[in-house]
């Protein structure tokens, strides 16, 4: 976390995680083994993908977990929780494992993209920390990939922080939405944790600050004469921000022997300002000088001004991004899947009315299925034990459609869960920030179908079982009358 050595976020918890787990210890429950997955339903703004982000945070959060004084006498006043179990809190540390996606991984609704396999105890109290970094950084990194394809090869700048829900959001969105392709954020204390680059220009306030315009421009320009780049729609775009760019560049700049960087455009029509402001530095011989608009953009109103002709190098992205905010809930969700007693490891099922609740039971493998040419052509659960062989044809089951037959051939498989988390220590492998944006980028370019990535319609990505995994969920969906705990299979 930011400045982790210095804050304890163990508390980070709903107060049900802190009762249910008391109550497990009273009940001598509290060490009996259980599996939760996380995953999601749906993914953000009718999208054909996701991008799975948080995992660093979450494993700073597993490895530093714990309660000191304060926390304890914190809950001794609630007056909820046995002695015993607050006892046992003085000495905490999670020792469970955790299975999980590498981040930056383009992920699917319904798919286990997290496990988590503790003491019921262990793994009832982390749940909270982990959908909060994985529902935030998921839901940016997911927005900016969108925004970075609107932008067909134009850089995008995160301009968020100030519209950000606070300071963690700017600072952990910043980190998402350059895992999700954003080159650069103005986010200072992000790109010192980070080490993303930071980029930024002026604001009005410079502008208005002087006596006129063409002065507050010489100052900057003289200020910085490397890095000059001119908001110009303070007063007119037309009539006075970009003739007194041009003067300065000329004036100010061209004589020190450098020359205008960029100009901002932060409100009006963007297309056609972009359009009149190319034509005019294009004349006055700025055919080098860069055009970056900002003001409440998102994909779809990057690719309407593309569309429309506009000349726009560069994006300033702020609120739509840092708060996706057409569709602003991820909804990954923590559920329960398997329980183990005494060697012997029984499913666990959720039923609803809605057949979209309905979970995945039981320990799982996934896997992606990629055809010969190297694109994923689905995803595909089995039962944990199970060896799945392409070799030869591969018999699956459509969930949607399991009366027909299928096969996966001249197919290759890749287990898509590793383990990152065993008896509390981290035992994967620590990733730069580069290196997971640049696998999110190489997915999305050679792996990801073109039809999965549209804005309207895409193509939903097939999440397929094995027949073994599949029976075993329909033997409980049709047995739930019976035995509302459902089967139990050995482990």
């Amino acid at each position: 976390m930011i400045r982790s050595g210095k804050r304890n976020i163990s508390m980070m918890m709903d107060l049900y995680e802190m009762t249910m787990a008391n109550g497990y210890f009273i009940d001598g429950n509290a060490m009996n083994r259980v599996t939760f997955d996380v995953f999601y339903r749906k993914n953000p703004d009718g999208g054909g993908f996701s991008v799975f982000a948080g995992l660093e945070q979450i494993v700073e959060y597993i490895e530093g977990i714990h309660f000191d004084e304060q926390d304890i006498a914190y809950f001794r006043s609630l007056g909820l929780f046995q002695d015993g179990f607050l006892e046992y809190l003085k000495g905490y540390r999670f020792r469970g494992n955790i299975d999980a996606f590498p981040e930056g991984t383009i992920m699917y609704p319904e798919e286990p993209i997290l496990t988590v396999t503790a003491s019921l105890l262990d793994a009832q109290i982390i749940e909270t920390v982990i959908l909060a970094q994985i529902n935030h950084q998921s839901l940016v990194a997911t927005k900016a990939a969108r925004m970075v394809k609107a932008a067909l090869g134009r850089s995008i700048s995160d301009f968020g922080a100030r519209r950000a829900h606070n300071i963690d959001a700017a600072t952990y969105g910043a980190r998402a939405a350059y895992i999700g392709g954003v080159g650069s954020t103005a986010t200072v204390m992000a790109g010192k944790e980070f080490q993303i680059p930071v980029s930024g220009t002026m604001a009005h306030s410079w502008v208005m600050y002087y006596d006129d315009e063409y002065t507050a421009f010489c100052k900057y320009a003289k200020a910085y004469p490397d890095e000059t780049i001119l908001l110009v729609d303070t007063y007119d775009v037309l009539e006075s921000g970009l003739p007194n760019a041009i003067r300065t560049a000329k004036e100010v700049l061209h004589p020190m022997g450098k020359r205008l960087k960029g100009v901002r455009l932060d409100s009006g029509d963007l297309a056609y300002l972009s359009k009149k402001v190319r034509h005019m530095l294009d004349e006055a011989g700025l055919t080098d000088c860069k055009i970056i608009a900002s003001n409440s953009l998102d994909e779809y109103t990057i690719r309407s001004i593309l569309e429309q002709g506009g000349c726009i190098d560069s994006f300033g992205v702020g609120e739509r991004l840092i708060t996706a905010k057409s569709d602003p809930v991820f909804g990954a969700v923590y559920k329960i899947a398997a329980v183990e007693k005494q060697g012997v490891c029984s499913p666990r099922i959720k039923l609803s009315e809605s057949i979209e609740k309905i979970t995945n039971p039981g320990r799982k493998k996934v896997y992606r299925i990629y055809n010969k040419e190297g694109k994923a052509i689905a995803d595909l659960i089995t039962l944990a034990w199970e060896e799945v062989d392409f070799t030869k044809p591969y018999r699956y089951v459509d969930p949607k459609k399991p009366w027909k037959n299928r096969y996966f051939t001249e197919c290759t498989a890749k287990e898509l869960q590793q383990p990152v988390i065993r008896d509390g220590k981290f035992v994967g492998k620590r990733q730069n920030l580069n290196a997971i944006r640049n696998y999110v980028k190489s997915q999305l370019e050679t792996e990801i179908w073109e039809e999965e990535k549209r804005f309207e319609n895409p193509h939903k990505h097939y999440l397929n079982m094995s027949p073994a995994y599949y029976e075993l969920k329909m033997n409980m969906l049709s047995e739930n009358g019976k035995n509302k705990m459902g089967g139990a299979y050995a482990t």
